[in-house]
């Protein structure tokens, strides 16, 4: 990790209540949810960090409390830098504060989180689902979704398989 990347995630963490964890040599900022947003402003302000070039989520069912991370990816084209910041949110009612307002560029993530994983993102100015129909029921990305899938047919199940499928009528 840089040094300039060392002094800007220690400086998020103490000013807004957040904790260092380290993977693969990455560093990642979680902060809670409730210094989201001051925290965005800063680091887009005063930390240069112009673009917010990827978010997502993760679901760690059956863990409740947290059950996502919403994950965001921060880009300083002008310093060669990449910060990565985890906000933990809750498996009942899963909201968080939106990020549209400082990063423009969250309005699509922050829909097709809302439509894949249903968290929803507090003050978003559309927040409707983006790849999945309007009345389709559930968010597909959770891991409790059921996968309603057909069983591949292979010469050692062929009978069992057989039996349960459709045939055209004659």
């Amino acid at each position: 990790m840089s040094e300039k990347l060392n002094q800007i995630t220690q400086e998020l963490c103490a000013d807004f209540n957040g904790r260092l964890v380290e993977f693969a040599g990455e560093p990642s900022v979680i902060l809670p949810a409730d210094q989201l947003q001051a925290a965005a402003r800063h680091i887009q302000a005063d930390l240069g960090f112009e673009l917010l070039s990827c978010m997502t989520a993760v679901d760690y069912w059956p863990e409740e409390n947290p059950r996502f991370h919403v994950i965001y990816r921060f880009t300083s084209i002008s310093n060669h830098l990449t910060l990565n910041m985890r906000v933990p949110v809750p498996g009942l009612s899963p909201s968080i504060p939106t990020v549209e307002t400082v990063y423009h560029s969250a309005n699509w993530h922050e829909r097709e989180i809302f439509d894949m994983f249903g968290i929803r993102f507090e003050g978003h100015s559309d927040l409707r689902r983006l790849l999945m129909p309007a009345d389709w029921e559930g968010h597909p990305l959770r891991k409790d979704y059921p996968l309603g899938y057909e069983e591949p047919q292979y010469s050692f199940n062929f009978d069992e398989i057989a039996v349960r499928k459709p045939a055209p009528k004659e």
